[in-house]
């Protein structure tokens, strides 16, 4: 008998705690956490500073757009590839160097001299940031192996839920306090530091060297990325357009619709594609992936007419908006402890639907809000809306990996990243086309604020479409 098993009296050694988490998957979630929050505050730090970004660099604003919208191509183009990146150098070293193009971006970034050259070095740190965000929740989910998830993963996610909300702030105080540059500058450290642990505190997992090799899938690549891309692209045009019907955002959504249409019905049916749609046969990243979809759609389409609800109808500067969002960052960050033990404790399913209809209710006061409703009601339905939302990442997160061997984490991360990130890009695009129309000849207060209620009403109401959709997650803890 090995000594593991001596459980019985007299033997000296206690039963394990089934409860109790290795030290080295906290280890592992410090780590790619540290590094993490650099790209997530990135992708939302920037957006309160185009504005200034077109005075300093004397371009126009639907120039300087590119420099998010850019960054955000790249990101999407480059997820696909984590798994099999991965596969080739080891997570370690990927992770490693996917922070160290990240920060090569970074540095080019506040260096550049004009608003072409910043374009372009947005688009490597997005190359960088493709990869790290599969990898991050992969990394950490392979470590702890199925074990106390929604712990877990109430660590790994947290940058993901506090940078929509905290990074519009950050990137406002940077701005009243210094130069345009930092807001690149600032991703330095988190880059050193978050590559310093990963050398000393991720284990060396490289393939060894006379192993198989990993090939690339290339047709499938050439399908995957340009389709994701061109979706995104196109739902971005959306709220600068005539909306959907503009060739503008017709071309590229279908066009990359066909592409990643062309790459569904490759995958589904042979081995070895770049990323194993196959795995949506199991019903737990099925389903997950599609709440993913929608509560990407509920953050983040909100986190377009929230911030324009406290700067057109009660006159906030940026900053004054970014600090009002506050309570909804907090509530997040309150939210999480607690819904990652109930995961563990009840199962998935109860707890996203909680956090969904808590969520559902708490968008509600900004569908009845008028431009004289109280500030502390409101800001009160944010701390709630906080809640519910950082109670819905967590479940979803862990549930994905549910019944999954470890080689299969990977393309389950990379499913989930991109229904969720999609989910984003859909949610932004229909709520903005609400919101040109229900305030499109709104000159008062008023009926800003009656314009803005009913476009809140319809982010309430496919936040609700996400509550029956729960039912198919899993009840109960699984080992």
């Amino acid at each position: 008998m090995s000594i593991p098993e001596i459980t019985g009296a007299g033997a000296g050694t206690a039963a394990p705690d089934p409860d109790r988490i290795d030290p080295a998957v906290w280890r592992t979630a410090f780590t790619v956490v540290v590094g993490a929050l650099a790209v997530v505050f990135d992708t939302t730090v920037v957006t309160v500073a185009l504005g200034d970004l077109a005075r300093e660099l004397g371009a126009p604003l639907a120039t300087i757009q590119w420099v998010s919208t850019g960054y955000l191509l790249a990101v999407f183009a480059t997820v696909p590839l984590a798994g099999w990146a991965q596969a080739r150098l080891g997570g370690r070293r990927l992770w490693i160097a996917a922070l160290g193009v990240f920060l090569l971006g970074s540095v080019l970034s506040a260096l550049a001299w004009n608003a072409p050259a910043l374009i372009a070095f947005r688009v490597v740190q997005g190359i960088g940031g493709g990869i790290m965000m599969p990898l991050m929740a992969t990394l950490v989910v392979q470590a702890a192996k199925g074990r106390n998830i929604g712990r877990v993963m109430a660590a790994v996610t947290l940058p993901t839920a506090l940078g929509p909300v905290l990074g519009p702030v950050l990137g406002g105080v940077v701005l009243s306090v210094a130069d345009w540059r930092w807001l690149f500058l600032i991703n330095v450290p988190f880059c050193a530091v978050g590559a310093w642990l990963a050398r000393r505190n991720l284990p060396d997992d490289r393939p060894a060297p006379d192993g198989p090799r990993t090939r690339l899938d290339t047709v499938g690549l050439l399908l995957l990325s340009p389709g994701v891309a061109a979706t995104v692209h196109g739902l971005s045009r959306v709220a600068g357009s005539a909306g959907f019907a503009s060739a503008g955002v017709l071309v590229p959504l279908l066009g990359g619709l066909a592409l990643i249409g062309g790459f569904t019905a490759r995958a589904l049916t042979r081995a070895g594609a770049l990323v194993d749609l196959r795995l949506l046969r199991h019903r737990a990243l099925a389903s997950s992936s599609a709440l993913g979809f929608l509560a990407g759609a509920a953050l983040y389409g909100a986190m377009l007419l929230l911030p324009l609800y406290w700067q057109q109808v009660r006159g906030e500067d940026a900053l004054g908006a970014g600090l009002l969002l506050v309570p909804q960052g907090v509530g997040a960050l309150l939210a999480r402890t607690l819904a990652g033990g109930l995961t563990d404790r009840l199962g998935p399913r109860p707890v996203a639907l909680a956090g969904f209809v808590l969520t559902t209710a708490a968008t509600v006061p900004f569908a009845l809000a008028t431009a004289d409703s109280g500030e502390l009601p409101l800001m009160a339905a944010l701390l709630l809306r906080g809640i519910g939302m950082g109670a819905v990442m967590i479940p979803l997160s862990g549930a994905a990996f549910t019944g999954l061997g470890h080689r299969e984490i990977p393309d389950a991360s990379i499913i989930t990243r991109i229904a969720q990130q999609v989910g984003g890009s859909v949610g932004t695009a229909a709520l903005a086309v609400v919101l040109q129309h229900t305030t499109g000849g709104a000159r008062t207060p008023d009926a800003l604020a009656g314009g803005f209620a009913d476009a809140f009403r319809w982010s309430a109401g496919l936040t609700a479409v996400a509550v029956p959709l729960c039912m198919l997650l899993p009840d109960r803890r699984r080992p």
